[in-house]
């Protein structure tokens, strides 16, 4: 069934959150019939601005259920949540859901905060390294600033992305917000968050390179 019809078609389901650790063991034997999906990303995966189940992350679990996909789809995205942050809580959880895939959507925060790209870059290079040790798929997931930054910067910024990616050999979604960064209507009067409209543009973007994965 083609992404759009699946859109199309959905309801609206809860979204689990990450479990605590005392749901481990019924957490690993569900995730052994039911392959998981776990998304660490910021407030662009959160659905900032938006209603949660307006966000790509529920578009992409209620399309997988409605084309028969067994994968659940967990969003351990929060927002303002920088690489470093999302680097500290991932062995938690990778050991509570055992995840098939994970998406990386994270450094955003870092570029906008001025940080730098080497330090961006290894907490983004570990999160894939501690993935792939885990047997998990990885989908790395690019984003680029703005050019206020200087094209210096914004350059390895954006060019750290593609590096980690070939060094390690996952996925590449080159710039997630490419068909609506700069469409009118599409991006929150903040020109930093995508506006519900643009939520399964976001998805079809990102569901090219994670179809492959699954």
């Amino acid at each position: 069934m083609a992404l759009r019809a699946v859109i199309s078609l959905v309801g609206l389901l809860a979204l689990p959150g990450l479990l605590p650790a005392d749901t481990l063991p019924a957490a690993v034997s569900e995730a052994r019939e039911n392959p998981r999906i776990l998304v660490m990303g910021d407030s662009i995966s959160a659905g900032y601005g938006i209603q949660r189940d307006q966000g790509w992350v529920q578009l992409l679990a209620d399309s997988l259920q409605q084309a028969e996909y067994p994968h659940r789809v967990v969003n351990g995205s929060i927002s303002g949540e920088t690489t470093a942050g999302g680097l500290a809580r991932l062995p938690q959880a990778l050991e509570t859901h055992e995840p098939e895939v994970v998406v990386i959507e994270l450094g955003g925060n870092d570029g906008l905060r001025g940080y730098p790209t080497d330090l961006v870059r290894e907490n983004l290079k570990q999160m894939v390294e501690l993935s792939l040790a885990r047997e998990a798929k990885v989908l790395l997931v690019g984003m680029q600033i703005p050019p206020n930054y200087g094209p210096r910067y914004t350059a390895a910024f954006f060019g750290m992305y593609e590096d980690i990616a070939e060094e390690t050999g996952v996925s590449l979604v080159p710039f997630f917000l490419e068909k609506v960064a700069l469409t009118p209507g599409l991006m929150q009067s903040d020109g930093i968050h995508p506006t519900a409209d643009a939520q399964p543009l976001l998805l079809e973007t990102l569901w090219e390179h994670l179809k492959p994965l699954l």
